[in-house]
């Protein structure tokens, strides 16, 4: 891939934002080149198409900084998208292993399933089929989670994981107040972690769908698409129990896998 006007090699920095995910190894943010969004998603479709040559498959679109919380966790202010793929999937109540990333956050979303193809300017309403609580576990690239905006769009906006609950049909949902203002409690361990609302999605989870069809340009049927944390993140230790819960569509859930034990010492009694 040639480079950019500005002489940045988009295929060098997707390699060098890959290897960093695979190693679990951060990279120097601020120190990328990077100029324009316009290089940042050029460099983004460089990195996913990387993933899918080694075999993973697209299954959604995720946005990212749709709530004022997370614009202010993470110091931007602009809407962003990413995709998510099949080896990012979490078993809702299974168990997922941390120890691969590097400093893994979670936050809990709203999830819309597509039954038809959704086009720029289409009607979301039409083209839900299904939606469901989320928990999206996010693991920036970069040094300390710090990064400029066209950064964390060329890092596929900082995507690493989700589970999605059990699917509930459109229906009454999908209507005007259906989603608009919904309790979303974010627990930790049992212990509550973060408290928000599903206003906190663009004041209503169906414009970030709208948001998503525009940026897209169009979603397929069958897409899963995040619509953005509803609250802020928090750390992912492992050994940890996570859930969400969307009043109204229910909870979803999984488990870090524990640290492994360290192997026992072999004295030179226990050798003789």
């Amino acid at each position: 891939m040639n480079p950019t006007p500005t002489g940045l090699d988009v295929a060098a920095l997707a390699e060098r934002l890959d290897t960093a995910a695979l190693d679990a190894r951060t990279l120097p943010g601020g120190g990328t080149g990077l100029a324009t969004t316009d290089e940042a998603y050029a460099v983004q479709r460089a990195l996913v198409a990387r993933m899918t040559a080694r075999g993973e498959r697209i299954t959604g679109f995720k946005l990212g900084f749709t709530s004022l919380a997370k614009m202010r966790q993470m110091g931007v202010s602009d809407l962003i998208h990413g995709r998510i793929t099949d080896r990012m999937r979490i078993t809702d109540g299974g168990r997922y292993d941390v120890s691969g990333l590097i400093h893994p956050r979670v936050e809990p979303e709203v999830a819309f399933l597509l039954g038809d193809t959704l086009v720029p300017g289409g009607d979301p309403v039409a083209a839900v089929a299904a939606v469901a609580p989320a928990l999206e576990v996010i693991d920036s690239r970069y040094d300390g989670f710090a990064f400029s905006l066209p950064e964390v769009i060329a890092d596929n906006t900082s995507a690493a994981g989700y589970a999605v609950g059990p699917w509930t049909a459109a229906g009454e949902l999908t209507h005007p107040g259906g989603l608009a203002n919904l309790g979303v409690l974010l627990e930790i361990d049992g212990r509550p972690a973060q408290t928000g609302s599903t206003a906190a999605i663009l004041g209503h989870p169906l414009r970030a769908l709208a948001a998503a069809a525009r940026l897209a340009g169009e979603l397929p049927a069958g897409t899963v698409v995040l619509a953005g944390a509803a609250t802020a993140a928090v750390p992912l230790p492992p050994g940890t129990h996570v859930r969400a819960t969307v009043a109204t569509l229910g909870s979803v859930q999984f488990a870090t896998a524990p640290v492994p034990d360290p192997a026992p010492r072999t004295t030179r009694r226990e050798t003789a």
